[in-house]
């Protein structure tokens, strides 16, 4: 068993991936800022549960300003799983200082500490957004954001190569591709979505709704992150994906069938950033992580519309 830092413990992903490890026996320090990018009770509700679990301890901190090697050091930590950042497209064009400074300063000095301590083995949680509007294949796609979200999470990863490079850092990169299930921010579509539709409220769609995503259900996810935490450090890049890939139009009408009721729509144009198209060719993940998603699209939105219509407050 193995003592795990996880960064962004109270988040959507970091919540379900500390209860998982924590489950399988590991010790885990969790470690979260609360950024308030989202109300920060619904993080502490994340929480609620972790914080009766034995083997797992929290600490409030903000990584681009707490000294990390020494929390590293005291705990004696093996891993780390980094899964704090901003998150999002729309803001990232306007509050850019938040998104560099939570996605690269805080990357950097995370790095830094972890050189200095000697930290067994790094793994760093990116995005499909690395890739730009087309991120459908293998991890030899080009690299060409086209958000500033993108670009600080690509900026990060060659933070990550960068201390490897000359360092000797030990790593490996997990690229997500639209998470989803119990827990989902606020913010992201599928929650809008689910949220509005029980709601009898209109949901706006952007674009002409062929836009598509290859979903990835969030134990899914953490499945990965064990995955890549029982090979040891690989040096790559894994594209992390479920295999089933839906437009917005179609998912709102399999979310219409799953919540027994019809949604109201309002077309806008198509947002600045957003992608065109995701899926994941997941092959490299299968040969050397020995991963592959096991949670199918329709089982995933079900366990999603009910986790939102229990929480459900008029």
């Amino acid at each position: 068993m193995a003592n795990v830092l996880v960064t962004g413990a109270a988040g959507f992903i970091g919540s379900h991936l500390v209860e998982r490890l924590v489950t399988d026996g590991h010790r885990v320090v969790g470690l979260d800022c609360f950024i308030d990018y989202y109300p920060r009770a619904i993080k502490e509700a994340n929480l609620s549960g972790l914080r009766q679990m034995s083997g797992f301890s929290f600490v409030e901190a903000d990584l681009r300003t707490a000294d990390l090697a020494p929390l590293l050091d005291e705990n004696g930590v093996d891993v780390v799983l980094h899964n704090a950042a901003m998150p999002g497209l729309l803001r990232a064009w306007t509050e850019f200082d938040g998104y560099m400074t939570c996605n690269l300063l805080a990357t950097q000095r995370l790095l830094d500490a972890i050189r200095r301590v000697n930290i067994g083995h790094l793994i760093h949680a990116s995005t499909s957004s690395v890739y730009g509007r087309e991120a459908s294949g293998d991890e030899t796609l080009p690299l060409h954001p086209v958000s500033p979200y993108g670009v600080t999470k690509l900026a990060a990863e060659n933070l990550v190569r960068a201390y490897a490079a000359n360092f000797g850092l030990r790593y490996s990169i997990l690229r997500y591709y639209s998470v989803y299930g119990p827990r989902q921010r606020p913010d992201m579509g599928y929650h809008i979505f689910i949220d509005a539709i029980l709601r009898g409220k209109p949901i706006t769609l952007y674009g002409d709704g062929t836009q598509s995503r290859g979903n990835t259900y969030v134990t899914d996810a953490v499945a990965a992150n064990l995955a890549a935490m029982a090979h040891g450090p690989t040096g790559e890049a894994f594209n992390i994906g479920g295999g089933e890939e839906i437009t917005a139009n179609d998912l709102v009408a399999r979310l219409e069938t799953l919540i027994g009721r019809k949604a109201e729509i309002y077309r806008a144009p198509a947002r600045p950033g957003e992608q065109v198209r995701t899926l994941a060719d997941i092959g490299k993940a299968r040969r050397v992580l020995g991963w592959s998603p096991v949670v199918r699209l329709d089982t995933g939105l079900a366990a999603q519309v009910e986790w939102q219509r229990s929480r459900l407050i008029d």
